[in-house]
């Protein structure tokens, strides 16, 4: 996957830590997964994801999130994303009605840079799935990437560019939310946007994009630097904020690095600062756990970060840990 410096999958590793799902009746909507066929060794496919959301919680429906994956082979290069969403929506149709609902939202992509022309890119995905939902654009970047082993998908201040904001107002037309991926040292760029065009919704990924690699390792002054940043965000009331994507190697914990996979509680001692400030200042009703399947997989299995935002929730109200588990996920993309 793109997303740089993952980590493989290693099946005998997870298995060594067989977790029960605790409260496995509550109603979990997975709102941030993917979908990929990247060729031998490297797919992920609807059984695959059916197997981890089998494994306990009651996930009733999930969000696929785009990930480069089964492009259209011609046509115009603005038009290539669509063949992701027709991809997945064929996937998610064969899925038999009685289990989980496999991306019930599709959200996918597509480069806002082209301005208004976007729209069409925008309507093409519409026509392929009535289940796509927005899409999300790689703004990631830092002067520091290439040193950490990761990777800049966007030159720096994108969210700035003119042809960048004509295209994303497209979405605020089209009633379609967007997806920020970036690195944490970059939100004050997405406050600025969120600000300037506050008809979009934002749905900002990863906690923010956690880095705990190189000039980041130093985690007081990185959680200092984060909290800040998103204590600015937080003041736009557009924006919400998906609690996940922290097992990839990027945020620096190493889990995959372990002769022992981490337990829930090991997990939820690393996020619950993460996840209860930005509760804290977003409120439940702007926040949702996210898998980040398979990605996080590296780190963990679904049970067991599952069981780890439980955990985490376990100082809120009823209410709230709907919100967090099922209801935003619901109402941000729409499913109900």
């Amino acid at each position: 996957m793109a997303q740089g410096h993952l980590a493989p999958t290693r099946a005998d590793w997870l298995a060594l830590n067989n977790e029960q799902a605790i409260d496995p009746a509550l109603p979990i909507c997975d709102p941030h997964h993917h979908l990929w066929n990247h060729g031998p060794g490297d797919i992920y496919l609807a059984p695959d994801l059916l197997a981890d959301t089998g494994a306990g919680h009651n996930v009733v429906s999930t969000v696929f999130i785009d990930c480069f994956s089964m492009y259209r082979k011609e046509g115009p290069e603005a038009l290539k994303p669509v063949g992701e969403t027709e991809w997945v929506h064929a996937l998610a149709q064969a899925v038999p009605a009685a289990q989980t609902r496999v991306a019930a939202g599709i959200v996918g992509t597509a480069n806002l840079t082209l301005g208004a022309r976007v729209g069409e890119v925008l309507e093409a995905h519409m026509t392929a799935s009535p289940r796509f939902r927005g899409i999300r654009h790689w703004l990631n970047w830092d002067a520091e990437t290439t040193a950490m082993g990761l990777r800049s998908d966007a030159p720096p201040r994108q969210a700035y560019e003119p042809a960048f904001r004509e295209g994303y107002r497209e979405l605020g037309r089209l009633n379609l939310s967007f997806d920020a991926w970036m690195y944490f040292p970059q939100l004050p760029d997405l406050t600025a946007l969120a600000r300037a065009i506050p008809e979009v919704t934002v749905v900002l990924n990863h906690a923010g994009g956690l880095l705990g690699l190189g000039p980041y390792s130093k985690r007081d002054e990185a959680f200092a630097l984060w909290r800040r940043n998103m204590g600015d965000l937080s003041t736009c009331p557009n924006v919400t904020v998906k609690l996940g994507g922290m097992g990839v190697p990027r945020c620096g914990f190493g889990w995959h690095q372990r002769d022992q996979p981490p337990t829930s509680e090991d997990l939820a001692s690393a996020f619950s600062p993460y996840c209860l400030e930005t509760i804290e200042l977003f409120g439940a009703q702007r926040c949702l756990f996210e898998s980040n399947f398979p990605a996080d997989k590296c780190a963990y299995s679904y049970a067991v970060i599952w069981n780890a935002f439980k955990r985490i929730a376990r100082c809120c109200s009823d209410e709230e840990r709907a919100a967090l588990f099922h209801d935003t996920a619901v109402r941000i993309y729409r499913l109900a």
